[in-house]
């Protein structure tokens, strides 16, 4: 298979990135819908920084490029801990 290589546009503003300490995940049955939050500690309102709407097909990609990349990671890092707390789960998932 010959590997693609995609012309990506990055703006200045979107290149500074967005800061989130927390990732909501839920689904239907035709999309899956990823809020990153910004919580402050000790604090149990957070803001929705951003919303990533996808299909099923794509969030699969998504959880198969961040396990590759992890896995990467820890190669060069040492393993990631997993963080001490963890909030209540309601129907979607939290990381």
């Amino acid at each position: 298979m010959q590997e693609q290589k995609l012309d990506l546009n990055l703006t200045e503003e979107v290149a500074q990135g967005t800061y989130s300490n927390l990732a909501i995940i839920t689904h239907s049955d035709n999309e899956f819908i990823i809020d990153f939050v910004a919580m402050l500690p000790g604090l149990q309102k957070g803001n929705v920084r951003s919303r990533i709407v996808m299909t099923p097909q794509n969030a699969k990609r998504l959880l198969g490029a961040l396990n590759e990349n992890v896995r990467k990671f820890e190669e060069n890092h040492g393993v990631i801990g997993e963080p001490a707390g963890r909030l209540p789960m309601g129907d979607g998932g939290l990381a």
